[in-house]
């Protein structure tokens, strides 16, 4: 991604944020203000759903972005890591090029083994007073 490209990104960010956190607090909004800024939450939800769906449609091939948006149908949570994970590598600059469908297999592994649950089982037996036991 080119860097004109990231500071046009910055750029809207900070003047979303800047938006958002406008000089009135809560509690002196009015009614009509509060569905005011409940429609631009939603603009600015959309707004970054695009930037998303933008910088994935730049760092993934064909193959590759139909296998994360099949995964999003399944596992909703990994996909979205993944896709944090790509952004924020696309960010760093630390993508060469296209992630083809292999390459998001490999990610696809890491992010499972970071996520990965370790199951435990602990058993608590209950101390009943038992005629086996020596008294002391």
């Amino acid at each position: 991604m080119a860097d004109d490209e990231l500071e046009a990104i910055r750029r809207q960010r900070m003047a979303e944020l800047q938006s958002k956190h406008g000089s009135l607090s809560w509690n002196q909004m009015s009614p009509v203000d509060s569905s005011n800024d409940q429609q631009g939450q939603q603009e600015a939800k959309q707004k970054e759903t695009e930037m998303r769906n933008s910088i994935l449609a730049q760092v993934l091939d064909q193959s590759a972005r139909a296998r994360l948006s099949n995964l999003a149908l399944v596992k909703p949570e990994k996909a979205k890591a993944v896709e944090n994970y790509l952004i924020q590598m696309a960010r760093m600059g630390q993508l060469g090029g296209k992630i083809s469908e292999t390459g998001l297999i490999d990610i696809l592994e890491k992010v499972s083994q970071q996520t990965e649950k370790k199951t435990t089982v602990k058993f608590n037996r209950r101390k009943v007073m038992d005629s086996d036991e020596d008294d002391d």
